[in-house]
């Protein structure tokens, strides 16, 4: 077992179709996902399979050196308003959180030493780790736990995607925690009382708005004041230009006992906008030692270069949405004719070199342990012309925009085409990313990226409940809000898959949006650089990170 790990007590949603997990790459990540989100130690998870642990390197990791990695370097703001990972990503070398979702499905504790749910997942029991200290050197305690789940609850943060997630915690009528719903019951225990089941809860622990914050934080860029229990500093904060880490020497990390590292003395982040062309020289000019991300075409360009190129097989996608709030997308008919002359098997091919695989509009992916399979989407231009038509826009000319990036853009613009193929008039829009973050969830017909997340219900959360903060596409459907709720007490997923499939449904039949694919991730790296694989969810573990000199 790792150090942190205690023998785990089954949760009754684990065991039943534990032999329907054990064929595959995927079937296995399905597994391991749904036991550790309910408590089972990743250790006793893979016994349950019958496996060991993955390997480690054979290699012994060596301290110091610096990392240079291109990333967009992006202004800090609270935490919970988070939308793209690069924020978390600087500001992980000083902001721990509770859980860590790994490459393999699994999550395992970090300030969190271990959790259990009871039965139906309406309680939850957290045990702090002990000997966490913050950098100013004062004792993290399950005070410190308590506070920033309550934090997360409040609704009245304009953007504050947790409140919606932590729905079981919340009280309805204040928009706040609900009383008695989180209680310290000592030091290093914290007692969760959810109003209604929810399995997605220690998962969403692990999702990036979700860092830990000392309780002298009071809004803004976290960096201001870089007061965190992680091992690093931030020493340059432009955005747009350059971040910088460096190791805080002064503070013992309490991860060096649990899971080795940290070993880097410096990492930057130099930001080279969004054209790949520009990353592509820059690795090849030895300005950088890594990519953040490898895009289309540029993949066989660096892998020219002799770099190492690591994959990871994601839930990661495009949402090529309507927004419903807007004329004339809150017609059904516009939406599904506009649906109808997209072939998402080609748009892949087109607009992502074919790295990954066809979605089929409703955001619950195949890796996701409760996907159900309604099959393809259905691709007819004659019929998506009709249809336009009826609605009464056949003479109407439809603004789709897009972020200016490479494969955001090469996606939209393959969209743009076989829309105008099925008859449709249609016209393209490339906004700077800058202005574009401004109105992303304001735009009539838009496409925005959307990262992995463990489970498929999560995204359904995120993107389709009534009201939340990221429902892009103004989306409002009283029996999916009631299907999502029911989903969020089903533990098991075999049991939830049923649920899921009208949900799924639901979203095709209203025409909800386009979402041509699944992404596969790439980074590309030098060959020295070691622990620094791409992550399905793109975040970074630095304490995992080092140079092999």
């Amino acid at each position: 077992m790792e150090p942190h790990e205690q023998p785990a007590t089954l949760h009754p949603g684990v065991g039943p179709c534990l032999r329907d997990h054990q064929d595959g790459r995927l079937s296995r990540r399905e597994f391991l996902t749904r036991a550790s989100v309910l408590g089972v130690t990743a250790a006793a998870a893979y016994g349950l399979l019958g496996l060991p642990m993955p390997a480690q390197a054979e290699v012994t990791p060596k301290p110091g050196g610096t990392l240079r990695m291109a990333m967009e370097t992006r202004a800090g703001k609270d935490p919970r308003t988070w939308d793209w990972t690069e924020l978390p990503n600087f500001a992980r070398g000083w902001l721990d959180y509770l859980v860590e979702y790994e490459a393999d499905g699994t999550i395992r504790g970090m300030l969190l030493e271990s959790w259990a749910a009871n039965a139906d997942a309406s309680e939850y029991t957290l045990t702090v780790r002990k000997g966490v200290k913050w950098n100013n050197g004062e004792d993290f305690t399950a005070e410190d736990v308590a506070r920033n789940i309550t934090n997360w609850c409040d609704s009245k943060v304009e953007g504050n995607s947790l409140s919606s997630r932590f729905g079981g915690l919340l009280d309805a009528a204040t928009g706040q925690a609900r009383d008695g719903a989180i209680t310290v019951t000592d030091p290093h225990s914290v007692k969760l009382s959810l109003s209604t089941p929810d399995i997605t809860l220690i998962a969403t622990m692990a999702d990036f708005p979700a860092a830990i914050l000392h309780r002298s934080y009071q809004g803004g860029d976290p960096a201001t004041n870089p007061i965190g229990t992680g091992a690093w500093l931030p020493e340059v904060n432009q955005p747009s230009v350059k971040q910088v880490l460096v190791r805080n020497k002064g503070h013992v990390w309490w991860g060096t006992a649990v899971y080795g590292g940290p070993y880097l003395d410096r990492i930057e982040y130099i930001d080279y906008g969004t054209d790949p062309s520009a990353v592509v020289a820059a690795i090849g000019g030895n300005e950088i030692d890594a990519t953040y991300r490898s895009e289309g075409d540029y993949i066989k360009i660096l892998d020219a270069q002799g770099l190492k190129k690591t994959e990871a097989v994601t839930a990661a996608t495009l949402a090529v949405r309507f927004n419903q709030s807007a004329a004339p997308y809150d017609d059904v008919r516009v939406r599904k004719a506009l649906q109808l002359a997209v072939d998402n098997a080609k748009i892949l091919e087109l607009g992502y070199a074919g790295l990954g695989s066809a979605a089929e509009n409703h955001m619950v992916c195949p890796i996701h342990p409760e996907y159900a399979k309604l099959g393809p989407v259905p691709h007819d231009p004659a019929a998506a012309r009709a249809m336009i038509a009826e609605a009464g826009h056949a003479d109407t000319e439809f603004e789709l925009i897009s972020l200016e990036d490479s494969w955001q853009s090469a996606t939209c613009d393959a969209v743009a085409a076989q829309i105008r193929d099925a008859g449709i008039k249609v016209k393209r829009t490339i906004i700077p990313g800058a202005t574009f973050w401004d109105g992303w969830l304001s735009y009539p017909f838009s496409a925005t990226e959307w990262s992995h997340a463990p489970l498929g219900v999560q995204n359904l959360v995120l993107a389709f409940k009534t009201g939340v903060p990221w429902n892009e596409t103004g989306f409002s459907n009283a029996r999916f809000d009631a299907l999502l709720a029911q989903a969020l007490t089903l533990s098991d997923a075999e049991a939830r898959r049923p649920v899921m499939a009208e949900m799924e449904q639901i979203l095709r039949d209203e025409g909800v949006l386009i979402q041509p694919y699944w992404r596969s991730l790439f980074r590309h790296t030098k060959a020295n650089v070691m622990g620094a694989e791409v992550h399905p969810t793109q975040e970074h573990h630095h304490y995992k990170w080092w140079i092999n000199a």
